[in-house]
């Protein structure tokens, strides 16, 4: 059910605040991690932070889906011009779509190019994709093109927020 006072619920507001920090934290960890020329033990480090943590905003937005979909989010205000709404409205979908995409295709890349994640190794949770360099290159590209929308997206969404 929609919240009756027109706001998020203090669930919504904490789930949402947690995948913030996260992904913002993820973004600069994932262009910095493939560049050149920074120390092997920073490279790992960073390589270590960005598939488990990858794995936990998985599990968060499949969290968020399901929350999302037993509580809608309250209307958007009336107040705002019909375009912002609508604007609005798509970049919240596509940032959905994309905080689901973005782990996906992380696990697929790495998983098909024989790369562990700790995380899930340590659960012994099996590989769900073969070793595949073809399958991997593929979800590798499908990542950093990602990685960038989902770049432009935060920035849109955040500029919106402090013009609202």
């Amino acid at each position: 059910m929609a919240n009756p006072t027109g706001t998020f619920s203090a669930s919504a507001r904490w789930l949402h605040w947690i995948m913030a920090i996260l992904v913002l934290a993820m973004i600069p960890a994932g262009f910095n991690m493939v560049r050149e020329g920074i120390s092997p033990s920073v490279q790992d480090a960073l390589f270590l932070f960005h598939k488990n943590v990858g794995v936990l905003l998985l599990l968060l937005i499949v969290v968020r889906i399901l929350y999302r979909w037993r509580n809608p989010a309250p209307p958007a205000p009336l107040h705002l011009p019909a375009w912002q709404r609508g604007v609005a409205h798509v970049t919240h979908g596509l940032l959905y779509v994309l905080l689901l995409v973005m782990p996906l295709a992380g696990y697929i890349r790495v998983k098909g190019g024989g790369f562990p994640i700790e995380t899930l190794d340590a659960l012994a949770v099996p590989s769900l994709v073969p070793r595949s360099d073809a399958l991997a290159e593929v979800a590798k590209s499908v990542h950093y093109y990602g990685g960038w929308a989902i770049a432009f997206l935060v920035a849109l969404h955040v500029g919106a927020a402090l013009q609202h």
